[in-house]
């Protein structure tokens, strides 16, 4: 069962997603008015029970970023060897991993456009997985990793780029320009290991593969992130940490080949399914 946030009629709301549609689900539960409030109640498998033998309620529909209110969204960067590589300052695997947050603000939803801005053309892609946080800790231990995990999502992370490189320590301004990301299209609930140590991230510009790499692969695994970030931070249900993206992103290139209005960006996720976005210019 998945789980999406879409708008309909002029009603955004949540359901779940079928082949022909969605199932709203929101007006049954009224005291979880948004996916957020869901998760923070580990309430996914009721949701599922209620969804079986309902019809579908709507066919034609947008989806949203799918929890649109997410409070508490941390990024883990340079995460797999290659992307480690590209920077060619011959530094060795970190120690620690570089982390960065972001803001609800910055993410669209599937199918919608990227935006970019008109201060800066350097908008680029990032496919990532993002896990969503059930079940709150402190101090978690690798081995009970993988127990506070709710749900996943796929990230396209984003970025413009050049404002990454406004101040010297910090990447913040870069990643959080609005709708310049996309997160979605669902949640699909936690339920078995493979769903993680068996993904693959595959992404493509105008069919294009430009990204193409395992989660095995990372020099810090899901378990080790959720370990660390817990250490300085409770983690709470509904936290999301967007985990890293492979190597292949369009700032790499000689030329760069960074997102036009136009173009058409995909990353697909084996065990979650695939977020679909086009891209336009920012409306002034």
């Amino acid at each position: 069962m998945k789980f999406a946030t879409f708008t309909a009629g002029g009603r955004t709301q949540y359901g779940a997603v079928a082949e022909d549609g969605m199932i709203a689900l929101g007006d049954a539960f009224p005291q979880w008015p948004t996916l957020f409030d869901v998760v923070q109640a580990n309430a996914l498998s009721t949701l599922a029970e209620a969804a079986m033998g309902r019809p579908v309620t709507h066919s034609d529909v947008q989806y949203e970023m799918v929890v649109p209110n997410a409070q508490r969204i941390l990024c883990v960067g340079v995460n797999f060897p290659d992307r480690n590589a590209e920077y060619k300052d011959g530094s060795d695997r970190p120690k620690y991993m570089s982390l960065f947050p972001r803001f609800a603000s910055g993410f669209t939803g599937h199918g919608r456009p990227l935006i970019r801005p008109p201060e800066n053309h350097s908008l680029d892609y990032e496919g990532e997985v993002a896990v969503v946080i059930g079940k709150a800790g402190r101090r978690i231990a690798q081995a009970d990793a993988y127990d506070h995990i709710a749900a996943l999502t796929i990230c396209n992370e984003g970025t413009v780029r050049d404002w990454v490189r406004h101040a010297k320590f910090n990447v913040t301004q870069g990643k959080n320009w609005d709708k310049s990301g996309a997160m979605g299209p669902w949640l699909v609930p936690f339920a078995d290991p493979a769903q993680l140590d068996e993904a693959r991230i595959v992404t493509r510009v105008n069919g294009e593969v430009r990204q193409d790499d395992v989660l095995a692969r990372m020099m810090h695994p899901i378990r080790r992130q959720i370990e660390y970030i817990s250490t300085f931070m409770a983690l709470r249900p509904g936290d999301i940490i967007v985990t890293g993206t492979p190597t292949g992103a369009g700032a790499r290139f000689d030329p760069p080949r960074y997102l036009a209005p136009g173009d058409v960006v995909e990353v697909e996720v084996n065990t979650i399914g695939t977020l679909r976005n086009t891209v336009e210019d920012e409306a002034t």
